[in-house]
């Protein structure tokens, strides 16, 4: 069983060993963090010193999945788009790679779209993944994502998708 806890700069250090590679770190959403290798320091400086990228002011709010034991287990972000309060954005999703495959990203998104849906009273939530990602697109179906779309560009397809509180599935 895991929680959702706010970020906490301590976490940037799980998160960062969890980036072991180039590859995952261009499926993680690591361009926005500049070059390859990322570390600590940096995440943690894109999300304090940087609000994410967001240019409002409260439009970027990143979590921290903890198993039992309060290890980090796994980290996302949510943020608004476009403006719009009733729609929201999940992306730099990772778990930690040796948990990959157990459930803990689909526990993770289930409790951050209860959240999203029950708390901050949104209506649809969107996400995106490289279309060679076939894990991740796995586990987005499995909590009701639905493709809508797919954007082509460099250096992968994008699969854009959604899920409508009136769609949502149990959770």
């Amino acid at each position: 069983m895991i929680r959702l806890r706010p970020y906490k700069s301590c976490d940037s250090e799980a998160i960062a060993e969890w980036v072991k590679d180039e590859t995952v770190f261009q499926k993680w959403g690591g361009e926005r963090f500049g070059e390859y290798p990322v570390n600590a320091n940096i995440i943690d400086a894109k999300y304090k010193n940087d609000n994410g990228d967001c240019v409002e002011p409260d439009n970027f709010y990143p979590w921290t999945a903890i198993d039992d034991d309060n290890r980090v287990v796994g980290h996302f972000i949510m943020r608004y788009t476009g403006g719009d309060n009733r729609q929201l954005r999940f992306g730099w999703v990772i778990v930690d790679d040796a948990l990959r495959g157990k459930g803990y990203g689909k526990q993770m998104l289930t409790l951050g779209l209860k959240y999203a849906f029950d708390i901050l009273a949104v209506e649809r939530v969107t996400i995106g993944v490289f279309e060679n990602n076939a894990p991740a697109l796995m586990c987005y179906k499995s909590v009701g994502f639905n493709e809508v779309e797919i954007v082509y560009g460099q250096p992968w397809n994008i699969i854009e998708m959604e899920i409508k509180k009136e769609n949502l599935l149990k959770y």
